[in-house]
């Protein structure tokens, strides 16, 4: 078993001491120091000498092994991680309460454990009959998939470095404590010193490790930063909890692109990765005054999503101006822009903008779609043309290039629509004819609403 050492650290200077005191003796601070742990998995790791290796003789070796990571039959997934995950990895994955990530982990372990993998799926949250329950709805019945119930990182962390197992889940990181330190589970110490002890393990015993994480009121991942630089992949969870799409998107990844985004939506039977996101999301669209399809990038992915806005005369005082799935900051901005550079007056008008389908845009290449859709619910107006937009506006109302132009009118010309309204800029971009739909180049915002608006 592993050999722990309690030390304490000094938050302000980093000065270690072999037992607590209520001034740090380095830097003179009161209570500053902190208990931490180092771990140890016998004295035969220490006393072996170190034998460097030269770095081609080490890329030889890991070229050819072929079984270096666990695929999975999901492509999407497999994708965001680069190809896998990498044996001796350490993948955090990160999200909202009730978003899915015990139920994709099940769905992952049984997998795994149907390719012949030991598995290995710790609950430090549920009891073991909470988890069978959610297994068995699951589909998750398969041999090589060991369950245990338990907060006690100390004995996860010996079951993890005998090796008996190829693939682990821990759930969740904020539940586990260590015994010989006594702060509370969710501390920094015990989730610093927990994180590491798991990680040696991992390493060790090339053993793939999952570990879940909670997230704050503010959707940041709980804990010390140390948390996120420890692993080796750190997977965010987003979308709407209460149904709508789930976004699975890579924040750090060691061994492949932080570019990649798998989408699923959540039936009974669990998550399905959507295939066709674009289409999903626009089958339910009417083409009514305030409704702009968008075509936006979710990682390297191009994704058609609607737009919907209202506008009314303001009851009271001040015009209200709500967001769902936009910065209502950046929506302040386009407004203040179209009543500056158009003839739109919105300063006595309520606006409400709404991004179909629970995704959160984040990009710039939305300023063009949102402003449109805006003015389109202000004056009646439909598009003249079945087509999407995109395209980054300036202050002065000029319409900015966005990247992947591309792969945006392609994806447009596969649901049906037949061209796209954006950037002046990326018109002359090399484009294959046979496989996009074409580009309908606007310079301002004034010159698309006139044009395109009837």
């Amino acid at each position: 078993m592993a050999k722990v050492k309690t030390m304490y650290e000094c938050t302000s200077c980093g000065a270690t001491h072999s037992s607590w005191s209520g001034k740090c003796t380095s830097c003179g601070e009161w209570n500053t120091l902190q208990q931490q742990a180092t771990t140890d998995f016998g004295s035969k790791s220490i006393s072996k000498s170190l034998r460097p290796r030269a770095i081609k003789e080490v890329i030889s070796d890991s070229s050819n092994n072929t079984e270096q990571r666990l695929t999975l039959a999901d492509q999407q997934l497999n994708q965001v991680l680069g190809g896998g995950f990498v044996k001796g990895s350490v993948n955090l994955l990160a999200g909202e309460p009730g978003i899915g990530k015990s139920t994709i982990l099940m769905q992952i372990a049984a997998e795994m454990a149907k390719s012949g993998n030991k598995v290995l799926y710790v609950s430090g949250e549920e009891s073991e009959h909470q988890v069978a329950i959610r297994a068995s709805r699951l589909g998750a019945e398969v041999d090589n998939l060991d369950l245990i119930s338990s907060s006690v990182a100390d004995d996860i962390a010996q079951l993890i470095v005998k090796g008996d197992y190829d693939f682990a889940v821990v759930d969740s990181i904020q539940t586990m404590t260590m015994r010989d330190i006594a702060s509370a589970a969710g501390n920094v110490s015990q989730i610093t010193n927990c994180t590491q002890l798991f990680t040696s393990a991992a390493k060790q015993s090339d053993t793939a490790l999952v570990i879940v994480g909670h997230v704050t009121k503010v959707g940041s991942i709980a804990g010390p930063k140390i948390l996120e630089h420890t692993v080796d992949v750190v997977l965010q969870f987003e979308g709407d909890r209460f149904g709508g799409f789930k976004l699975l998107r890579s924040v750090k990844n060691r061994f492949g692109s932080t570019n990649e985004v798998a989408m699923y939506e959540m039936y009974q039977e669990g998550l399905k990765a959507l295939e066709n996101p674009s289409a999903v999301m626009l089958e339910e669209r009417q083409v009514v005054d305030g409704s702009i399809v968008l075509a936006t990038m979710e990682g390297m992915r191009p994704v058609l999503v609607e737009i919907q806005a209202l506008v009314n005369p303001t009851v009271y005082g001040n015009p209200k101006r709500t967001a769902s799935g936009f910065d209502t900051n950046r929506m302040n901005l386009l407004i203040a822009m179209l009543e500056r550079r158009t003839k739109l007056t919105l300063s006595d008008k309520d606006v409400y903008v709404n991004v179909v389908g629970g995704l959160k845009i984040t990009e710039p290449a939305a300023d063009l779609a949102i402003a449109m859709a805006i003015a389109s619910a202000t004056k009646g107006l439909k598009l003249k043309e079945d087509v999407v937009v995109f395209g980054e506006l300036g202050l002065s109302g000029e319409v900015r290039r966005v990247v992947h132009a591309d792969k945006r009118l392609a994806e447009a010309q596969k649901i049906g629509f037949r061209a796209g309204i954006g950037p002046k800029q990326r018109a002359t971009a090399k484009s294959n004819s046979s496989s996009s739909a074409s580009l309908y180049a606007v310079t301002s915002v004034k010159e698309a609403l006139n044009k395109y608006l009837s």
